[in-house]
């Protein structure tokens, strides 16, 4: 099975601006992203980016890197403009793995292209986990994924689903609550053919891009890991955090 992992990395954060650049322990932050995928057996690791400061670093410490549109809707469109510059073929599977995730294990990379080389009828792989605390299954900004008998995805929501008629509140040992993990793995032509398809109406009413591929019939394969990687950096805090579990800060 062969795969490239693409690693998007925009400069303009609103919430933390240049974070692909941010120190980690004397390397950028998305060298260490970069050097993670190497581990994982792709073939190729790309760093896209729309902005010259992020290209420049990443060709400096060796990666491969292209420059992309500055006026992408989604991620989703930024990785379809990869594939085609890099000439991929309809078939080929991609990888897409956030550049504000520096310690994304790369075993959870390899098994989404695994899966995905696995199921021929699918369209898109990607990762849950449980959810352990009430918090995090009442919080909008963890993602909720419900799943059929074969783990494909039936919804992903924001809300916590499944609701349970007649209880006043969820009770996560009687159900296996699933929280969504944000790296997925499609084929090419998948890629291509999600950025001709119009926005969802599910898909701006929850703000979740990945409804756009199950409201058009895509199917989603969801790989069900034990442990939730560690958390990606979106703010100074996750900063803060990343650095010291990597060895500096407090």
């Amino acid at each position: 099975m062969t795969f490239k992992i693409v690693i998007p990395a925009r400069y303009a954060s609103s919430r933390l601006p240049g974070k692909p650049l941010a120190d980690i322990c004397g390397k950028p932050m998305i060298q260490h992203v970069w050097e993670r995928c190497g581990t994982c057996g792709a073939d190729d690791v790309v760093v896209a980016t729309d902005d010259a400061r992020v290209f420049d670093v990443a060709r400096g410490f060796g990666a491969q890197a292209v420059m992309t549109a500055l006026d992408h809707a989604s991620g989703t469109d930024r990785i379809a403009e990869v594939v085609d510059i890099l000439g991929c073929h309809d078939d080929e599977i991609i990888v897409n793995v956030q550049g504000d995730e520096p310690m994304m294990p790369p075993a959870l990379v390899r098994a989404v292209a695994d899966l995905l080389a696995g199921s021929p009828d699918a369209a898109l792989a990607t990762a849950s986990h449980a959810i352990a605390s009430m918090d995090d299954l009442v919080n909008p900004n963890v993602v909720k994924v419900v799943t059929d008998k074969a783990g494909s995805a039936c919804y992903f929501s924001r809300s916590a689903i499944p609701h349970e008629r007649g209880a006043e509140r969820p009770d996560l040992q009687r159900f296996a609550y699933q929280r969504h993990i944000g790296i997925y793995a499609y084929r090419a032509g998948t890629l291509r053919q999600l950025t001709l398809l119009p926005p969802a109406p599910l898909e701006e009413l929850e703000a979740l891009e990945q409804l756009r591929a199950l409201y058009h019939g895509m199917k989603i394969v969801v790989a069900e890991v034990a442990d939730a990687p560690p958390a990606g950096v979106d703010t100074e805090k996750d900063l803060a955090a990343v650095r010291a579990m990597m060895g500096i800060g407090g």
